[in-house]
C-alpha cells in the first residue's frame, strides 16, 4: 500500500476524500433502492397470502387464523405467512409482523406517500413511522393524512406528523378523539422498569399521582423510613425511603385505607437461579440481569423472608417419563436450559410457554432431548403451519419453512441461514 492510502474492511483503497465520498454516495443510493425494493416484497408477499375475511380470527386449533396487519380496508393476510418473512428479513416474528403491516398500510390506505417512496423522494423509515400512527385511523382519516402530508414529508417533523394525524382524528373520528382526549388529560402513571437493572440489583421506578395519592404515599413512605431508623437502620434517609416501599409493597407497612384488622405481612419469596463465577456475578432469570452475590445475600438476609432451597438440576442428565405431560423437573431442566422460546428471534421467556413435543409423542419419547419451549403463537407455527424443527443441541435448533428454508438458531442468538 503506498503513504497515504486508505482501505476499507472490504480491502478496496481510496486515495483521495472525493473518492470517499463518492463511494459514500453510491453505498447510500443502493441502500435506498434495496429498502424500497424490501417494502414491494413485503407487500408481494400480502397479496400472495391473502385472507377474506377477519370473522374467523379466533381460530380452532388446526385452522390458521387471519390478521389485520394495517388498518380498516387494507388486506388481511394469512397468519402464519408472517413467520416466513419475519425470518427472509431476519426480524423476530413480532418485528416482521409490525414490518409486513407498514408495507401494507403504505401501499393500500396511503397511495400518496407509496408513490413518493417508491420514486425515492420518502424515506422508508418516515412512510413507516405515519404507517404507524395511521393503522388506528378510519378510511377517511388515513386518506386525509396522506393527501395533507405527501407533497412536504421529506421535511415535515415528527411534531407536523403528530398534529396531522390528531386532526384526522378530529374530524373522522369523535369517538377516537375523545378517548385520546381524556386519556392525555389523566396522565397518571407507575413504573417499574425491570427491564434495566443494574448490577447492584435496583431498578428505576417513575410515576405520576394523583395529588391526594401522592401525599398519602409520602407519608406511608416517611413513617417507614423513620420506622427503619428507629429499629436500628443506619443507611441513608433516601436509602430507607427506598427499603419503606418494599415494605409496603409485602403490607410490612399499610396505608390504612380501611378500618379493617391489619392483614399479616405477605412473605417475600424470590425464585432465583444463581449461576456464579470467580468474579461474584449471579444471574437471575426473572429479569434476565446480573446482580453481585452480596445482592442477592442482602435480598435473603430479611427478617421476613422466606428462602427456600431447590435441589439443583443437572441440565445434562437424561430425564424421561411415559406420560404425556412432562414431570415437574423435566418443565424445570428445559425452562433452565432455553430461558426463551426456542423459535427463530422469539425472545418470549420459556417459564409460561408451552413445553413442547420437538418430535411427536409416541408414548415413549416425553424425555429432555425431545422437549423444549414454545411460545403459543410459534406453537401454533409448528403445530398447523407446516414448520418443522430439528434439535442439533441443548440450545440449537434448525427449523425449516413450508417453503424449505432452513433456520439454524442458537438461544443464545446466533442465527445461520440455508
Amino acid at each position: 500500500m503506498s503513504e497515504g492510502q486508505n482501505t476499507t474492511g472490504t480491502g478496496e483503497s481510496y486515495d483521495s476524500p472525493d473518492q470517499v465520498l463518492a463511494a459514500l454516495h453510491a453505498n447510500h443510493q443502493v441502500l435506498a433502492t434495496a429498502e424500497v425494493d424490501r417494502l414491494h416484497l413485503a407487500v408481494a408477499w400480502a397479496v400472495m397470502n391473502p385472507a377474506d375475511t377477519i370473522d374467523d380470527a379466533a381460530t380452532v386449533d388446526g385452522t390458521q387464523g387471519e390478521l389485520a396487519v394495517a388498518g380498516p380496508g387494507a388486506p388481511l393476510v394469512a397468519e402464519f405467512c408472517v413467520g416466513d418473512l419475519a425470518l427472509a428479513l431476519g426480524m423476530s416474528t413480532d418485528a416482521g409482523r409490525t414490518y409486513l403491516g407498514d408495507a401494507v398500510e403504505i401501499r393500500y390506505r396511503l397511495p400518496k406517500i407509496w408513490a413518493a417512496v417508491t420514486a425515492g423522494r420518502v424515506q422508508v423509515w418516515k412512510a413507516r413511522k405515519i404507517a404507524q400512527a395511521t393503522k388506528p385511523l378510519c378510511r377517511d382519516g388515513a386518506r386525509h393524512v396522506d393527501a395533507h402530508l405527501a407533497h412536504h414529508l421529506r421535511r415535515c417533523s415528527f411534531a407536523q406528523i403528530d398534529r396531522a394525524v390528531e386532526d384526522a382524528i378530529r374530524r373522522f373520528d369523535p369517538d377516537l378523539a375523545e378517548k385520546r382526549r381524556r386519556e392525555a388529560a389523566d396522565e397518571r402513571c407507575l413504573d417499574v422498569d425491570l427491564d434495566q437493572v443494574s448490577f447492584n440489583g435496583t431498578v428505576h421506578v417513575d410515576g405520576e399521582l394523583d395529588l391526594a395519592d401522592a401525599i398519602d404515599f409520602n407519608d406511608a413512605i416517611a413513617a417507614g423510613a423513620k420506622e427503619l431508623a428507629d429499629l436500628g437502620s443506619t443507611e441513608s434517609l433516601n436509602v430507607r425511603r427506598s427499603m419503606a416501599a418494599g415494605a409496603l409493597a409485602r403490607r410490612e407497612l399499610t396505608l390504612d385505607l380501611t378500618t379493617e384488622a391489619r392483614p399479616a405481612p405477605r412473605k417475600r419469596e424470590l425464585v432465583i437461579y444463581v449461576h456464579l463465577s470467580d468474579a461474584g456475578v449471579a444471574g437471575v432469570e426473572n429479569t434476565r440481569s446480573a446482580v453481585s452475590v452480596d445482592q442477592v445475600k442482602g435480598w435473603c438476609a430479611g427478617t421476613n423472608t422466606k428462602v427456600v432451597v431447590r435441589p439443583v438440576i443437572d441440565l445434562n442428565e437424561h430425564l424421561s417419563t411415559d406420560a404425556y405431560r412432562p414431570t415437574e423437573t423435566m418443565r424445570e431442566q428445559a425452562v433452565l436450559t432455553n430461558a426463551t422460546c426456542v423459535f427463530p428471534h422469539c425472545t418470549r421467556p420459556a417459564r409460561p410457554a408451552d413445553l413442547d413435543h420437538l418430535e411427536n409423542f409416541d408414548g415413549t419419547n416425553t424425555e429432555s432431548v425431545n422437549l423444549a419451549p414454545l411460545c403459543r403463537g410459534h406453537h401454533r407455527y409448528k403445530t398447523h403451519g407446516g414448520w418443522t424443527v430439528r434439535r442439533t443441541g441443548p440450545t440449537t435448533f434448525t427449523w425449516t419453512t413450508p417453503y424449505g428454508y432452513s433456520y439454524a438458531w442458537d438461544t443464545t442468538h446466533t442465527r445461520h441461514t440455508h
